[in-house]
């Protein structure tokens, strides 16, 4: 691919490739049927609350993943199944995910927004599966010394949650049934 589209010279020093949910090195031969991710280089702590999980979500989870003494202030937000979107009357979602690629991605984004200030700690949790009017489908909790520095750490993080995280959706309808593209 280097050879036909020479700026991913640059791209690769900044990423790595998997194959079938594992690294693998650049010279790797693939097959008819192989998924192939690109992953951002990431660096985490062991303490950092990510979870992905077809269970329902637990807000005092996150919110405790992120207290602590020095934190002044703590966001959480939760992103909740609504029952319309774009004018269709919604009776359920159905969330897909690429696992390995979601935890990786994820880490990265928290790792990304806790550098934006000093003391930010921020957690995540999202679902998968079939979800109902109502249900949470994600939570996102940040906290720091000051409560801007956890409001902005919460947006940030949903923001990229929604750009970059390699989970679908896709909303039933009395109308139909459609995947729906994420909106920033």
């Amino acid at each position: 691919m280097q050879i036909d589209y020479p700026p991913l010279a640059d791209f690769r020093k900044r990423v790595r490739m998997a194959v079938n949910e594992s690294i693998a090195p650049a010279s790797t031969i693939l097959d008819d049927g192989d998924t192939v991710a690109f992953i951002p280089q990431v660096a985490g702590g062991s303490d950092v609350y990510c979870r992905l999980t077809d269970e329902p979500l637990s807000v005092d989870e996150v919110l405790n993943a992120i207290s602590g003494p020095s934190q002044g202030g703590a966001v959480i937000f939760v992103g909740t199944v609504r029952n319309n979107n774009n004018g269709h009357e919604v009776t359920k979602l159905y969330y897909e995910a690429y696992p390995a690629m979601v935890h990786r991605t994820l880490m990265d984004i928290i790792e990304e927004c806790e550098r934006q200030a000093d003391g930010v700690r921020v957690a995540v949790a999202h679902r998968t599966g079939e979800l109902r009017i109502g249900d949470a489908a994600v939570v996102i909790g940040a906290s720091a010394p000051h409560r801007a520095a956890a409001f902005d750490a919460a947006r940030m993080c949903i923001e990229r949650l929604k750009q970059d995280v390699p989970i679908w959706k896709k909303e039933f309808a009395l109308d139909g049934v459609e995947w729906v593209a994420n909106r920033p």
